[in-house]
């Protein structure tokens, strides 16, 4: 069965090809077909390899299979083979990114049905799942490291897809650009991995890694490197403002990328890296660290945000520390069970804001919409399940991950659980505040908005119902002891995570304990959507409009806390200057003055000498003359 993996990458390519080359040929259903296809069998051929890894786990076996391709690279002690890597963790991504990936395309089949770009888009979705399974397949860093740089590709393509508007165009140019500084990082980490242990294969670099003491300088470096790859690609302090930016490209482009899979990608290395980051502990305190501000911040950003798009965006970025944070404290199951419940729950929201702006005749503003739950009744009802999903509210998924890494969090370090919980709060309360001013009350956009308002077709409304449904439910993969669950999620990744378990020990807290904290989240994000009722439904306040006064606390968070204004003061303006200063002084009045003047040198004593040229025989005769009795002149010198 694991012979036929490479047919999983291969299909969403071939796709690429054919909706690439026939985007004018073919027509749109048949893109949609051939687009959304590729990925449904690549999809099925994944819960055949799932269900094989499954089987082998039930046996007693560690489900692992490496399965080379090709050799790629040979060069003296270098070799690098084109090989996949089918574990636990791969299984699982594998059926995340072709799963949700199929869902997303057949959304895009109704939501771009009027662009012109139609064929265009889809090869790109197509191209872009090709290379997030290339990443969650590769067997070394090299393959991953192809993969990485592929999908940034691919978001630079599809954030900037209406290209023709410049600002959509900027936010693309600014997503590839901050990408590129943590894949730097990225870079450099492997080429000391390959200097430390000889090799670039996981197989061989993490048994070597195991053997070594715990806080080795050398990993710590090698950590830390490739903690700054994950900020940039997963969207952490200080490299996180491309994330909000990037809602610039289409709907579904937000939901695959930049919500399910892409910025995801930074948790899924820490997580295959794992036996790395726990020998290195101070860069573990520096990922939880920099995971607990980033959720904070942008939590605290996304209280104000009136565009339904920027709230779940800095919603992203809130969910991705939180991640972050259970990396840090060693929770590595319950960050990739977030992961997988945030892929459920998060492109449900993505998708469900499209349909509501697809139903507003792409207004984005919630203070001009109001009222919809009755005009749009399938996308109000699987938000709610996302919203109460994403909020932390028991019985739904997001409950059960979160609840994980908080508790995670509270054996390790009591302040990250308080700074935790506070941005629990804070999710409850702006997801319901996004909610209720959508859906509840009147009304608030204009004659022609409400003349057109209707529900979705169905090939948008039925990826929301299937990722409502997973949003559920998703949390019984993991149910904790302490509630009677079998953690079947963490017995199944048990192997990935074995010897860093090894080294730190068995995860422990008194169920009354578990359950104490399990309450006080449930009952305070319950508590906070009374509140967002309260308050957006009850007393049917509307955000101010954007020039009106605002307090200092709300200034700031409506403004994004100026970070964006501070970057392009301290590192945008200063490099344009020095550009300017480069361009001017050195290459225009140095190496240009330089080598123009070396040619106008030329030019005028070619001049000056080709006035000697008089044709004059009897000039010429003399000129002899004097160069003879030159030479003779010189040569009496030297004697």
């Amino acid at each position: 069965m694991t012979d036929l993996i490479w047919i999983v990458p291969l299909l969403p390519f071939i796709g690429f090809l054919i909706n690439g080359i026939g985007r004018n040929i073919l027509g749109k259903p048949l893109i949609g077909i051939i687009g959304s296809g590729v990925v449904f069998v690549s999809f099925l051929l994944s819960c055949c390899l799932f269900s094989h890894v499954y089987d082998a786990r039930q046996a007693g076996g560690d489900g692992a299979f490496t399965v080379p391709i090709f050799e790629w690279i040979s060069a003296g002690k270098l070799s690098v083979g084109l090989s996949f890597m089918l574990d636990p963790l791969s299984s699982i991504m594998l059926l995340i990114v072709t799963g949700i990936g199929f869902l997303i395309h057949v959304y895009s089949i109704g939501y771009m049905s009027h662009d012109p770009g139609f064929g265009k888009f889809f090869s790109y979705l197509n191209l872009f799942i090709f290379f997030m399974l290339l990443l969650v397949l590769g067997s070394n860093y090299i393959v991953m490291f192809i993969g990485w740089e592929g999908v940034g590709l691919c978001s630079y393509l599809l954030i900037g897809f209406w290209y023709k508007n410049e600002a959509y165009a900027g936010a693309a140019k600014k997503a590839f650009v901050m990408n590129r500084i943590g894949d730097l990082g990225f870079l450099i980490a492997v080429f000391l991995i390959f200097t430390t242990f000889g090799s670039f294969e996981f197989s061989s670099i993490f048994p070597q890694a195991a053997g070594r003491v715990s806080g080795d300088g050398t990993l710590l470096l090698i950590t830390l490197l490739l903690f700054v790859a994950a900020t940039g690609k997963s969207a952490q302090i200080p490299l996180f403002t491309w994330l909000p930016d990037a809602m610039a490209g289409p709907t579904p482009v937000s939901a695959l990328i930049h919500a399910a899979t892409m910025v995801t990608a930074g948790i899924y290395m820490i997580a295959r890296s794992n036996i790395l980051f726990t020998l290195a502990p101070v860069t573990l305190q520096i990922v939880a660290g920099i995971g607990i501000a980033t959720a904070l911040l942008a939590a605290a950003i996304a209280l104000t945000q009136n565009d339904i798009k920027k709230v779940l965006a800095y919603s992203t970025v809130s969910q991705l520390g939180y991640m972050f944070l259970g990396l840090g404290v060693g929770a590595f199951t319950g960050a990739f069970f977030h992961v997988l419940t945030h892929a459920f729950f998060k492109a449900l929201l993505f998708l469900g804001a499209g349909s509501v702006i697809h139903a507003m005749s792409d207004e984005q503003d919630m203070r001009s919409m109001g009222g919809l739950k009755k005009k749009l009744p399938i996308t109000y009802i699987t938000m709610l399940i996302g919203t109460i999903a994403i909020s932390g509210i028991p019985p739904l998924s997001g409950f059960f991950s979160k609840d994980e890494i908080l508790a995670h969090a509270f054996v390790q370090n009591k302040v990250l659980w308080v700074l935790g919980f506070i941005g629990a709060l804070f999710t409850a309360f702006y997801m319901f505040r996004m909610l209720f001013l959508t859906f509840f009350g009147e009304f608030r956009g204009s004659k022609e908005q409400a003349h057109h308002l209707h529900e979705s077709p169905g090939s948008m409304t039925f990826p929301l119902i299937v990722l409502a449904i997973l949003a559920a439910f998703g949390g019984l993969l993991n149910i904790p002891a302490a509630l009677g669950g079998g953690e079947w999620l963490a017995h199944y990744l048990e192997p990935v995570f074995a010897a860093s378990t090894a080294k730190t020990g068995e995860f422990h807290l008194e169920h009354g304990t578990e359950y104490a904290l399990m309450a006080a989240s449930g009952i305070a994000a319950i508590i906070m959507a009374i509140w967002a009722y309260g308050t957006y439904v009850s007393k049917k306040t509307v955000p101010v409009a954007d020039g009106a006064e605002r307090s200092l606390l709300s200034r700031l968070s409506y403004h994004k806390f100026y970070i964006d204004e501070i970057y392009d003061a301290l590192i945008v303006r200063p490099l344009n200057k020095l550009s300017v200063f480069l361009y001017k002084v050195i290459d225009r009045a140095g190496i240009d003055g330089l080598v123009n003047g070396l040619g106008r040198t030329a030019e005028e004593s070619g001049k000056g000498i080709r006035l000697l040229q008089s044709g004059n025989v009897g000039f010429y005769i003399f000129m002899m003359v004097v160069g003879v009795i030159a030479l003779l002149v010189y040569g009496l010198i030297k004697i």
